[in-house]
């Protein structure tokens, strides 16, 4: 495959209890930021052929807090292709949340998901050839 504007790759995930790093069960923004270097690795294996490296983050916004026990969405949207350089945006979206004023095990899913954080970031890939 190769590296198109528009090209979007998707994860989903749980986020477990043990990231859990504040009160009221709040994982830490790093946490989205690792999501989006996840996302990127599979994004460069699928164009380029291989992982890439990471050089950059920007604009990089906390818009809705991120708890243990969400199911989250992350994405990664090909904005820009140059020669090495590949530019995203992410997105991780909240798709499900636990809910234990209903029971421990309780959860709901969120229709529409709340997006939680977005950011842009460069990857860089090995030349072609």
């Amino acid at each position: 495959m190769t590296a198109e504007v528009g090209r979007t790759v998707t994860h989903r995930r749980y986020v477990p209890y043990s990231h859990a790093h504040y009160a009221g069960n709040l994982v830490d923004g790093a946490y989205s930021l690792a999501a989006f270097g996840d996302v990127a690795t599979e994004m460069c294996i699928l164009t380029d052929g291989d992982e890439g490296l990471f050089a950059s983050y920007s604009d990089v916004q906390f818009l809705a807090p991120v708890r243990a026990g969400d199911v989250i969405e992350i994405s990664a949207m090909l904005v820009r292709v140059g020669t090495r350089s590949r530019e995203m945006a992410f997105e991780v979206r909240v798709v499900g949340r636990g809910a234990p004023d209903r029971g421990e095990s309780a959860a709901d899913v969120l229709d529409p998901p709340v997006v939680a954080t977005t950011a842009r970031g460069v990857v860089v890939v090995p030349p072609a050839g």
